[in-house]
């Protein structure tokens, strides 16, 4: 046996224990079923439009957008901490400090862009045809997800997707079945999706 001819047995069967090791994934299948809690409330995250309803004080009712940092500014109210908050929170923050200058003012806070903080997101990167991070959203699922990002690209292997959640403050990998839920119209392999997820789609072993 010549050099050549050893080498290429040594690639050939190191490709191979690759692509065996590559077509399964070591991750525990995710339940299908996720336990979001039921009182979840939609936090406040940089970009989002808040406004801020004054009942009885139209000038000093306004509108504006969370700042990168995460802060608000509005007559009467500056340099406010709004990110992290959910709208009640913020409204009785919005309160106190109206209260320096308005009698027992009543705030109502609204919240429409709902881009939330990056920690409430749902993100899906690899082998999406549109890789992005979505706001979560009530009931979303592996198939909403799907929907959002424009399905897999070609080069998915979508079976050895896999999902990652923060549970009791750990993190936890879950293997997931992409290919079988859109290809096969497998509804076993949807899944129900929680705020912060990241879904991890890898390329296909050829």
């Amino acid at each position: 046996m010549n050099v050549f001819t050893k080498w290429l047995g040594c690639f050939i069967s190191f490709l191979m224990v690759a692509i065996l090791s590559g077509c399964a994934t070591s991750y525990p299948p995710l339940e299908a079923n996720a336990d979001v809690p039921d009182d979840y409330t939609y936090i406040i995250g940089p970009g989002d439009s808040v406004q801020m309803f004054v009942w009885g004080n139209p000038e000093v009712t306004q509108s504006v957008t969370v700042r990168p940092d995460g802060k608000i500014t509005a007559p009467l109210v500056e340099e406010l901490p709004a990110s992290g908050k959910t709208p009640y929170q913020l409204a009785r923050d919005v309160e106190k400090e109206l209260s320096k200058y308005v009698r027992n003012p009543l705030v109502t806070i609204i919240v429409s862009g709902f881009v939330g903080p990056y920690s409430e997101q749902v993100r899906i990167v690899g082998q999406a045809t549109e890789p992005q991070a979505i706001p979560y959203k009530e009931n979303m699922t592996l198939l909403d997800l799907m929907i959002a990002v424009g399905g897999l690209t070609d080069f998915a292997d979508g079976n050895r997707a896999s999902l990652i959640r923060i549970i009791d403050g750990e993190q936890t990998q879950f293997g997931v079945r992409i290919d079988d839920l859109i290809e096969d119209a497998d509804i076993t392999a949807n899944v129900d999706i929680m705020p912060g997820d990241i879904l991890f789609i890898p390329e296909a072993f050829f």
